[in-house]
């Protein structure tokens, strides 16, 4: 049995296949696997990588900026504005974001850069240029 996993963002699926296991972070109760028979769920999940292991033991993270995801019957749907695979983060872009945010936040500009550099960090997590996300 397999999970049914589509990511779906205004412009066009994302991404969709097969998975043997989903693990995504939501806002405010934090990360949270999927795995075939689970109970129906609906979360807003935050800014930050989903791992989605594939059921040829692959395994695809993609950078999802917040969003939703919604879990019934062994189909798992998330709703994102902004997400991106891997293949499509220029690195090099992503780390003059990082560098821009970081800037901002000393120059005392709170909120949107700490969304930016979050951004940031994630896009670099998934395109491999950062060993952890908070």
């Amino acid at each position: 049995m397999a999970l049914q996993v589509e990511l779906v963002s205004p412009e066009r699926v994302l991404f969709e296949g097969e998975a043997d296991r989903i693990i995504a972070r939501a806002l405010g109760s934090g990360d949270f696997a999927v795995l075939p028979g689970h109970a129906p769920y609906l979360a807003a999940i935050a800014t930050h990588p989903v791992r989605v292991m594939m059921t040829d033991g692959t395994e695809d993270t993609i950078a999802v900026h917040g969003g939703f995801i919604s879990v019934a019957n062994d189909r798992v749907t998330i709703l994102s504005d902004v997400a991106e695979l891997a293949s499509q983060i220029d690195e090099e872009r992503a780390r003059r974001a990082k560098e821009r945010a970081e800037q901002a936040l000393q120059n005392g500009e709170d909120m949107a850069a700490e969304a930016a550099l979050r951004r940031a960090h994630v896009r670099l997590a998934v395109a491999g240029g950062l060993s952890t996300v908070g």
